[in-house]
């Protein structure tokens, strides 16, 4: 009788062989796939991120009221407070918590845990007795993974023209004309510069028996 032709072990071997290259190269190229739609998605959602904190920032900035947060030694109203890593100003909020009226707000570099920043916002209510503002729950963080950065200051001189960019707001009796927010993020990530102008001039809404024009006049503030 002929013997049933068959395959051989080294071809059985060599076939298994062959098969398991084409799963290394189709587990390969499905993981690659993977990882890059994965990197894809962190990508769009950090850039939604920055978007929305930019978004957020501009729109509270822009919006910033001439209504005190405190009082200088003579009684005079501040309107606004600012840091090279705080500041602290009066807005009112978006949307439906809109109805809780104007809020003191503050924008806030926090270190984290990791050794970078955080970019917070925490909100308060002024009570309309004047007593001391009331938290409105936990600070909120608009980013995080922020390497190094700051926030820049620009008002006018009393001729109207421009002054030069500063780390910190001195004369809290007025706003600055521009706010600038310059960030370093982590792992490559783009903040474009943020320069918000302020619409509001504080100084605009007092009239001409403004008492702090008169001490001005005598040399006591500036």
């Amino acid at each position: 009788m002929k013997r049933m032709a068959g395959f051989t072990l080294l071809e059985v071997l060599a076939a298994l062989m062959l098969l398991a290259f084409l799963l290394v190269g189709v587990y390969s190229g499905i993981h690659t796939a993977t990882h890059t739609v994965h990197a894809g998605q962190a990508r769009i959602e950090q850039f939604d991120q920055v978007r929305a904190a930019q978004r957020f920032v501009r729109s509270e900035l822009a919006q910033a009221l001439a209504q005190p947060i405190a009082h200088d030694d003579h009684g005079l109203p501040l309107f606004f407070s600012g840091s090279a890593r705080e500041m602290r100003f009066v807005a009112p909020l978006p949307g439906y918590l809109g109805r809780l009226g104007p809020q003191l707000q503050q924008l806030k570099l926090v270190p984290d845990e990791d050794g970078s920043l955080r970019l917070e916002a925490s909100f308060a209510i002024l009570p309309p007795d004047g007593s001391n503002p009331q938290p409105l729950g936990d600070a909120q963080v608009l980013l995080a993974g922020i390497h190094s950065g700051g926030f820049d200051y620009r008002g006018r001189d009393r001729q109207g023209r421009p002054g030069d960019w500063q780390d910190g707001w001195q004369d809290g009796h007025r706003l600055p004309s521009l706010v600038s927010i310059q960030l370093t993020l982590d792992g490559g990530r783009d903040w474009p510069t943020l320069q918000t102008p302020l619409r509001v001039n504080a100084t605009a809404t007092r009239g001409a028996n403004d008492p702090l024009s008169a001490l001005r006049a005598q040399g006591v503030v500036r």
